[in-house]
């Protein structure tokens, strides 16, 4: 079988990954590396977590003798790395656990990859999934595309370009096969209910009130995450090495017309009179330094490779919320402990 290691593979996106390549790739061994930090959670991968091919392992990119350890152990045949800190909130408060976690944990991967490779480096792959972040803040008009010039705005994106550059830089002086993709705001099931989406069904469905930053004016372009995974699928096998491909959604939205949409649905699927739940929204200050507008041109990605979304965003938010609704006891058990000392300093305390 072939060894290929998913870091944060019990993250949002790293369990869609797990859980695509589980099933459609019998002959290749998942091992999933993740730290299990507030975002990792186990229970985002019961379903397929007694497969033959699957392979969990607690650890941290930030140890480099360990990740060395797995290398030796398995003889990676890829590495797709998803493995980070990724909310900007969270990068505002503590900068440094996104440098150590984003650039450093990255390097510890590659240097042992490289040095697992270094006697023969054809078919392996190291797949480094990055943001749309890193470009910056668009106008009005205009898109991202893979040549765009970074211009990074918060410790978040400034952490993910710089592990970008790294990953560039081994391709460049070491020869190592990588590839990069930049992605869109990704929205679906099993995500962390500090992000919007899952945070505003959830106070919507307890009648809480919903935060929005600023007047809500901020836009952002919206994917659908299964549709991320199989894109991740098609760059992993595809995808052309020392490439980096956008993945986006065509599908832009001002955060305040999301949750006004999010507020409708609900109050149909609750039973509730239209209208009762935008009475919760409530307006809080601005994030610092809070980017505008993020826009993805999917034009490579879509020429190459073949890939394009496959739901529209109304229908991938009618699966969201549904999966969300139907599995309480996973909001329940998130929403628990040290999360809403968080949610209580990030938004009740403002």
């Amino acid at each position: 079988m072939k060894n290929i290691l998913i870091t944060g593979g019990s993250g949002f996106i790293g369990s869609h990954v797990v859980r695509l390549f589980i099933n459609k790739y019998p002959n290749y061994n998942i091992v999933n590396l993740d730290k299990l930090t507030y975002a990792g959670n186990p229970e985002n991968l019961t379903d397929v977590e007694d497969a033959a091919n699957y392979t969990f392992v607690k650890a941290d990119i930030n140890d480099d003798k360990v990740i060395f350890e797995l290398f030796e152990k398995y003889k990676f045949e890829g590495v797709i790395h998803l493995a980070a800190e990724s909310h900007v909130d969270r990068s505002i408060s503590n900068p440094k656990q996104f440098i150590t976690t984003n650039i450093v944990g990255t390097l510890n991967l590659l240097n042992a990859a490289k040095d697992c490779w270094k006697d023969n480096m054809d078919g392996k792959i190291f797949y480094h999934i990055s943001t749309d972040e890193v470009y910056g803040s668009l106008g009005a008009d205009g898109y991202f595309y893979e040549d765009t010039p970074y211009d990074p705005r918060s410790p978040y994106s400034a952490s993910k370009a710089s592990s970008d550059h790294i990953v560039r830089a081994y391709n460049h002086t070491y020869g190592m096969p990588v590839k990069i993709s930049n992605c869109s705001n990704n929205y679906g099931s099993h995500q962390f209910p500090e992000k919007l989406l899952p945070l505003m069904i959830n106070n919507i469905k307890n009648s809480k009130p919903l935060p929005i930053y600023g007047e809500g004016v901020n836009v952002r372009d919206w994917l659908w995450v299964v549709d991320h995974a199989r894109a991740i699928d098609d760059v992993f096998h595809k995808g052309r090495v020392g490439e980096t491909y956008n993945i986006g959604g065509y599908n832009e939205w001002k955060n305040i017309d999301i949750v006004h949409l999010l507020c409708d649905t609900m109050d149909d699927k609750l039973g509730r009179e239209k209208g009762t739940s935008r009475g919760l929204i409530t307006f809080v200050k601005d994030r610092a330094g809070h980017d505008m507008r993020y826009a993805i041109d999917a034009t490579k990605i879509k020429e190459e490779l073949g890939w394009e979304p496959s739901v529209t965003f109304e229908q991938g938010m009618n699966k969201t919320i549904d999966w969300y609704l139907a599995n309480e006891a996973w909001m329940e058990n998130i929403t628990s402990g040290a999360y809403l000392d968080y949610y209580k300093n990030q938004y009740i305390n403002r």
